[in-house]
């Protein structure tokens, strides 16, 4: 046979095998670490809540968000999209790690996604433990049914003129 009918039978065999290569190849550790993705998920999930930082875990399977108004917000990915919850302070417990680069969560409403999440450094873990504390605080605050205080806030404002002089 011509050696030039085998160059026009083998070359788009060959290309054909890269192609189908390129198309197998592992695609789990492209979406890992893709902040663009997570905040379009976060969005779609919850259309109204502006975020206003995010952070995500070592191994890039965990965003934790902080949104505008001092809520929180956590997002496991899922392969090719990713798992939006807020989170309820009432609802979840939090233990830092002895190493102090993450924290143990225990969420009581959705027990598989608790566990020990690690961040790249100290900071990143503080601050997001600051989120989360923060969000817990604010939710103290605003307990429907809490007695109000009235007597500090009294004892804070000045004094009003006397209607005598």
């Amino acid at each position: 046979m011509n050696p030039a009918i085998w160059i026009v039978i083998l070359f788009p065999v060959g290309m054909l095998g890269y192609y189908l290569l390129r198309l197998r190849r592992n695609t789990d550790d492209d979406d890992r670490a893709d902040t663009g993705q997570a905040i379009i998920d976060f969005s779609r999930a919850f259309p109204t809540e502006a975020i206003r930082s995010l952070h995500m875990t070592s191994d890039g399977m965990t965003v934790f968000v902080r949104l505008h108004d001092n809520k929180a917000g956590f997002m496991r990915n899922m392969g090719r999209h990713h798992a939006c919850m807020m989170l309820d302070p009432e609802r979840i417990q939090v233990e830092p790690l002895e190493s102090g680069d993450g924290f143990v969560v225990t969420f009581i409403d959705s027990p598989k996604y608790s566990g020990a999440y690690r961040f790249n450094t100290v900071g990143e873990a503080a601050e997001v433990s600051l989120w989360l504390l923060g969000s817990y605080l604010e939710a103290a605050e605003v307990k429907p049914g809490a007695p109000i205080d009235h007597a500090a806030d009294e004892a804070a404002s000045p004094p009003s003129p006397s209607a005598s002089t």
